[in-house]
C-alpha cells in the first residue's frame, strides 16, 4: 500500500496526530497536530477508528491507547463536538494472538479456505497467495470453570466499562452470562498471515486478566502449551452521532467536515472501507464544486449502510447484515461489478483496460440473454432426456428461457442435449454463466423488486429539506416532530425510514404538499 500511495501523483503524505479540527464561521478550514503544524483544507476526512479518547481494558488495568501499543488521541475529539457535534462512547473488543508454534493441530479440525471460481473481483485473473487453512475447536466445561472463577476481575461485569458493545459479537465473558446452560461454544484458529506464527483465536473476544484468559484457554487439549504474542482487550472510544450527517457523510453541523467508520458508530472492516470509500468520493466532489455522490438502497449494501446511519443512528456498534436490506435479490454477490463499476469509471477509479473488461462481460451477458429468450426448444429434443435431466417432458415447444426456470436445470446440463446452446457457452467464463442464469431464472421476483424500488424512487424525488417548520406541525406525533426536525431528511422517503414516523406521519406531509 505504501508503493501506491507514495507514488500517485499530487498526493503528499505527512506523519502526525490530529489534535484539533481548525473552524470558521461553521466550515471546515483544516487541523493542527500535536506538533503544532496547521494542514489547511476545503475538506477534511476523519476516520480515526477506535483512537479517539481510546481506553484499552485486560483486568484490572486501563491504559489510554488506540490499538494496543498504539496512542489514542485526546483532545481532536473535543474540538470537533465543541461546535455542536454529538458524541457517545462505544465498546469493541478483540480476542488473544496466539503463537502457532505452540498450537497441537492434531487435536483441531482444518477448515480449508474456498479454491472454486469465485472471487472478490471479476478482474482478478487468480490467486496469488497460498490458500491457508482456518482450524475449528470449542470451549469445554473446564474452560467455563476457570473464566467464572475470574468473571469479577472483568471490566464488563464490575462495572468498570459503561459503554455499549457489538450485541452479534460478544465476548466470551457474555457468553458465558447470558448462555449459562451451554457447555461449549465454538472457536475459529485463524492466520494472520503467510509469514508469521501469529493466529488470530475468533470467539474469544476477553477483557478478562491476562492470566485468567490462559488459565481459561490452558484448558482446551490444543492449547495445552499454549504461547501468546498479546492478551485479548476491550477498547472503548467516542464516536459521533451519525444522524447529524448527510448521505455524502460531511457533517450537518460543520461544512466540508466528513466522518468515515468507527467514529459512525459502525463496527467492521468492510463497514469501514464503504464509508471511507464514499467519504472520499463526496469530500474530492466538494472541493471541485460537484454534487454528492449517493448510493440508493437498492444499489448497494453501502447505500444502504448509510441510510441507515443518517436515518436512524445508532445505540450499539452497526454492522452491515444482509437482513438490513429490503432489495436483497438486486444486491447480489453476482452483479456486484454490474451494480458499481459504472461509478467507478464516472469517477476515475477504473481505468481503460479494466473498464473494457468489465463492458465486455456485460455485452457478453446481454448477448446470452437475448440467445435464451429467443432460442425455440422442441419437445423432440428434450424428451428423450428428460429422464438423465430429471425434468418433466415438454407438452409442447417452448423458448429455452422457459426451460432455464425450472429448479433442476441449468447452462450445464442442457447445454448437453443442445448442440447450439454447447457452442454458445463452453467457451464462456464461469462468473458469466453464472449471473446469466441467475438473471434468467429469478426473472420474475427482480422485475418485482426492481417495481418497488422505483415505487420508493418517486419519494425520493419529493424533497422535503427546508419546507417544514417541524415544531409547528400539530398534525404530527410529537415523537414525528422531535426526529424530524433532529434528521432533517432530505426526501420523503428519508423521512419514510426514520422510526418513530409513522405512515399517517408521511400522510399529512403528502397533504401540506398538495400531493
Amino acid at each position: 500500500w505504501r508503493e501506491i500511495l507514495e507514488n500517485t501523483p499530487n498526493l503528499s503524505l505527512w506523519q502526525d496526530m490530529a489534535e484539533e479540527l481548525l473552524v470558521k464561521d461553521s466550515t471546515v478550514v483544516g487541523v493542527r497536530t500535536i506538533w503544532n503544524v496547521n494542514l489547511y483544507a476545503t475538506a477534511v476526512i476523519v476516520t480515526a477508528g477506535t483512537f479517539l479518547n481510546g481506553l484499552l481494558h485486560v483486568g484490572h488495568n486501563h491504559i489510554p491507547g488506540g490499538r494496543i501499543s498504539e496512542p489514542s488521541s485526546l483532545h481532536f475529539s473535543e474540538s470537533i463536538s465543541k461546535h455542536g457535534i454529538q458524541t457517545g462512547r462505544l465498546k469493541t473488543g478483540t480476542p488473544v494472538r496466539i503463537d502457532g508454534r505452540s498450537i497441537d493441530f492434531n487435536l483441531l479440525e482444518e477448515q480449508k479456505g474456498d479454491t472454486d471460481y469465485h472471487r472478490f473481483s471479476y478482474f482478478s485473473t487468480g490467486r496469488k497467495l497460498p490458500q491457508l487453512s482456518c482450524w475449528i475447536g470449542s470451549t469445554n466445561e473446564e474452560v467455563h470453570k476457570a473464566l467464572q472463577k475470574g468473571m469479577k476481575d472483568s471490566p464488563l461485569y464490575n462495572g468498570e466499562i459503561q459503554s455499549t458493545g457489538p450485541r452479534y459479537c460478544p465476548s466470551i465473558e457474555t457468553k458465558l452470562h447470558t448462555f449459562p446452560d451451554k457447555d461449549q461454544h465454538p472457536l475459529f484458529i485463524e492466520p494472520e498471515g503467510t509469514d508469521t506464527q501469529e493466529y488470530y483465536l475468533n470467539g474469544f473476544s476477553s477483557s478478562m486478566p491476562l492470566e485468567v484468559q490462559l488459565a481459561g484457554l490452558r484448558q482446551i487439549p490444543a492449547f495445552r502449551n499454549i504461547v501468546v504474542y498479546r492478551p485479548g482487550y476491550a477498547i472503548e472510544y467516542d464516536y459521533f452521532d451519525p444522524t447529524q450527517l448527510w448521505h455524502s457523510l460531511e457533517s450537518k453541523v460543520v461544512k466540508g467536515l466528513f466522518l468515515a467508520g468507527q467514529v459512525n458508530g459502525t463496527t467492521g472492516y468492510e463497514e469501514a472501507a464503504g464509508q471511507g470509500l464514499v467519504a472520499g468520493i463526496n469530500a474530492a466532489r466538494k472541493v471541485k464544486g460537484e454534487t454528492a455522490f449517493v448510493m440508493k438502497r437498492d444499489e448497494s449494501y453501502i447505500g444502504v449502510l448509510i441510510d441507515d446511519l443518517v436515518t436512524k443512528g445508532v445505540d450499539e456498534p452497526y454492522r452491515m447484515f444482509t437482513s438490513r436490506a429490503e432489495y436483497r435479490i438486486l444486491l447480489r454477490q453476482d452483479n456486484a461489478d454490474a451494480r458499481l463499476t459504472p461509478y467507478g469509471i464516472q469517477f476515475g477509479l477504473v481505468d481503460e483496460d479494466k473498464a473494457a473488461v468489465f463492458n465486455k462481460k456485460q455485452t457478453i451477458i446481454h448477448d446470452l440473454i437475448g440467445f435464451c429468450k429467443d432460442y425455440p426448444v422442441s419437445a423432440d429434443i428434450i424428451n428423450p432426456a428428460a429422464e438423465s435431466l430429471k425434468t418433466t417432458p415438454l407438452q409442447h415447444a417452448c423458448k429455452l428461457e422457459t426451460l432455464l426456470v425450472r429448479p433442476e436445470l441449468n447452462f450445464r446440463n442442457l447445454s448437453s442435449v443442445i448442440p447450439d446452446l454447447n457452442d454458445k457457452i463452453k467457451e464462456l467464463n464461469r462468473e458469466i454463466i453464472e449471473t446469466t442464469e441467475i438473471e434468467l431464472k429469478y426473472h420474475g421476483y427482480i422485475a418485482r423488486e426492481k417495481q418497488f424500488a422505483e415505487k420508493m424512487h418517486r419519494l425520493e424525488s419529493i424533497k422535503i429539506r427546508g419546507k417544514f417548520n417541524y415544531k409547528e406541525l400539530m398534525q404530527l406525533s410529537t415523537e414525528a416532530r422531535q426526529k424530524l426536525e433532529k434528521i432533517e431528511p432530505e426526501t420523503l422517503a428519508e423521512a419514510e425510514r426514520i422510526p418513530g414516523v409513522s405512515p399517517s406521519d408521511i400522510n399529512v406531509l403528502l397533504v401540506l404538499m398538495h400531493r
